[in-house]
């Protein structure tokens, strides 16, 4: 994050409050949305690590600036607008959780063992698994950490292995370890916003933290080492394997412990013999794909076509 964004986002975080008092007067749409906008893209990342999907973080957005909306007059510049919206949206995100058929969204290989049954093409109706995030709606969200207190970087806090693993901790924790050691919230405004104790934050922080600490790799790495001319050659062999639907290369090129899952297909499968027979079944509709390079969670990513 340059200077110039810093002090462009300082600036509109910290908007006087005779200027909110004028917009909540005038109820005026244009200024409303002038004050509140330059915070949409943050807000629904937070949503999005609330909740673990796409569609539903864009949905819980527009929630959050229709409440905003409706009691913008109450606001009156007291206090952070920033903050203001953050409250809405982490409340907003907690009613949808307790709404809702599965309180997280977890990866096929959290919901029982591996197999080697073939899908039966079925799909549930409820999305239970997590979805990506592309980088895409990334740009423009400061990177530098907001407080001393910080523990992910933003760059890591967005990676699918964070994400995953903040998908299985209880909402009341999810919600905290979020605000606190993403986000930089004191355990005191956690507090403020979930309702509570302080001491009752700590006990959710400590309780998460804990959790991460089995779940979440060790060595992770905040930023992306440079892929080396190696990784490349082997990056580009499963690409070819991919787009010519060569089963045998694309198996040769797995370690003999890989696992495979792929959403909404509940199924998933570990070494190379069942992921195979996986890939065989899967790719035998087709004749070949053609994949686009695109990035998500600030990782590589493929979208798959199909030639027709």
């Amino acid at each position: 994050m340059t200077k110039e964004q810093k002090a462009a986002s300082e600036k509109s975080d910290g908007v006087s409050g005779a200027a909110l008092a004028a917009g909540s007067n005038t109820h005026d749409n244009r200024a409303f949305e002038q004050l509140v906008e330059p915070f949409r893209r943050e807000i629904k990342l937070h949503c999005y690590r609330m909740l673990g999907s796409l569609h539903d973080a864009e949905d819980l957005v527009q929630e959050t600036y229709l409440r905003a909306w409706r009691s913008f007059d109450s606001f009156e510049g007291r206090g952070s607008l920033r903050s203001w919206l953050y409250r809405i949206a982490t409340n907003a995100c907690l009613n949808a959780i307790a709404s809702r058929k599965h309180a997280s969204r977890t990866l096929p290989d959290q919901w029982g063992t591996a197999t080697t049954r073939m899908p039966d093409g079925t799909r549930s109706a409820d999305v239970a698994w997590l979805e990506p995030y592309p980088d895409a709606y990334l740009e423009d969200i400061p990177d530098d950490a907001p407080g001393p207190d910080v523990r992910y970087a933003a760059r890591e806090a967005v990676q699918l292995a964070f994400v995953a693993v903040v998908q299985q901790l209880p909402p009341r924790q999810r919600a905290a370890l979020l605000l606190c050691d993403v986000l930089g919230w004191s355990a005191l405004e956690a507090a403020s916003l979930l309702g509570g104790s302080t001491a009752s934050i700590n006990s959710a922080l400590q309780r998460a933290r804990e959790t991460l600490s089995k779940r979440y790799p060790e060595g992770r790495s905040a930023a992306s080492s440079p892929i080396t001319p190696a990784q490349q050659e082997v990056l580009a062999r499963y690409l070819q394997a991919w787009e010519t639907l060569d089963v045998d290369a694309l198996v040769a090129l797995l370690k003999a412990d890989a696992t495979y899952t792929m959403p909404p297909v509940s199924e998933w499968y570990s070494g190379r013999t069942a992921i195979g027979s996986f890939f065989r079944w899967a790719f035998k509709p087709y004749d070949s794909f053609r994949l686009v390079r695109t990035a998500a969670n600030r990782q590589a990513a493929f979208a798959v076509r199909i030639p027709t």
